[in-house]
């Protein structure tokens, strides 16, 4: 494929690239993730009432994510403005606008029968920016190296492309008979497209992020959209972006669907981790509130303490 770091890359092709995706060491790696991903379904599903863990991982995802893109807020900003009526601090309005996208994705999603839609994907973004605003339609979009100023990527311009590239990516995502590609390296090439059409003036990073999740949720391999990801994305964040560009500067698909593969595996197993410190917490405390307060109310007590004020019924 062309491309040019200063001209728009209206030459980026549509899904499946023409590369091995199913060479020997993406194939172990896909069965790592996959191990790992079906034992966090397992935990999920044994809960009692999921939405009980849901919120906490889906907060500290929303933390994460954010701060990939540099908004910083610390836990207990966060956690006062979830009690406030408005959050205080512009990064902890952020992180709240994030979460409440993760749901309102999940939402639409349901809404479509399951299906992943351009519509859908542009109310996560107007969600997480508080925004009407759409596709872009102006030319100008560039991305530059922050340090040097110099012009490292040109994403495709301007809205009729852009959407006649949404629309063959949202035909991949939802397509269910014409490739059998696993649905991990599947996920780790939605990304990658996604990404590089960049098709928002802002927001494209936690969208695509969100857009992660979904379509894990849609394809069965999770039933709740929860997931730490951005916690290894924001931990290899410069090996995050240098192998995006790889693919589209080199074609580097096999180092890309790699790098997605362990951040599903290592997520996953700290995902299951931080579920398994929670209910190991809930357990110490059990017996601690029914000496303060008696068997009849200890449960409910418990229940919210480990409910931070995000469930949207």
């Amino acid at each position: 494929m062309t491309y040019r770091p200063n001209e728009p890359f209206n030459d980026l092709p549509p899904l499946p690239p023409s590369f091995d995706l199913e060479s020997a060491v993406i194939f172990k790696k896909v069965l790592a993730a996959s191990r790992s991903l079906a034992e966090l379904k397992g935990l999920y599903e044994t809960l009692p009432d999921p939405r009980l863990l849901i919120n906490t991982v889906v907060l500290q995802e929303s933390r994460d994510s954010s701060a990939i893109e540099n908004i910083v807020t610390t836990q207990d900003e966060l956690y006062l403005a979830l009690l406030e009526e408005g959050a205080s601090q512009s990064g902890a309005k952020e992180v709240i606008r994030y979460r409440e996208a993760v749901y309102a994705g999940w939402e639409h999603m349901q809404q479509q029968q399951g299906l992943l839609t351009v519509n859908g994907i542009t109310r996560v973004m107007q969600r997480i920016k508080d925004t009407q605003a759409g596709i872009r339609k102006q030319p100008g979009t560039v991305l530059k190296n922050s340090v040097t100023g110099a012009v490292v990527f040109t994403p495709p311009c301007c809205e009729d492309v852009i959407l006649q590239k949404l629309g063959e990516l949202e035909r991949f995502i939802n397509e269910k008979y014409e490739n059998d590609l696993d649905p991990l390296i599947k996920m780790a090439l939605i990304h990658y497209q996604f990404e590089t059409i960049h098709p928002f003036a802002d927001g494209n990073g936690r969208t695509g992020r969100i857009l992660n999740v979904l379509y894990l949720v849609q394809q069965g391999l999770l039933p709740l959209p929860a997931l730490y990801l951005s916690a290894y994305i924001s931990e290899y964040k410069q090996d995050y972006y240098r192998l995006l560009r790889e693919v589209t500067e080199k074609e580097n698909w096999e180092g890309w669907v790699l790098f997605i593969l362990t951040a599903v595996e290592e997520t996953a197993i700290l995902t299951i981790r931080k579920i398994r410190a929670i209910l190991e917490l809930k357990a110490e405390l059990f017996p601690l509130i029914m000496e303060e307060i008696g068997n009849s109310n200890a449960g409910v007590i418990l229940d919210l303490l480990f409910t931070p004020a995000l469930c949207e019924d």
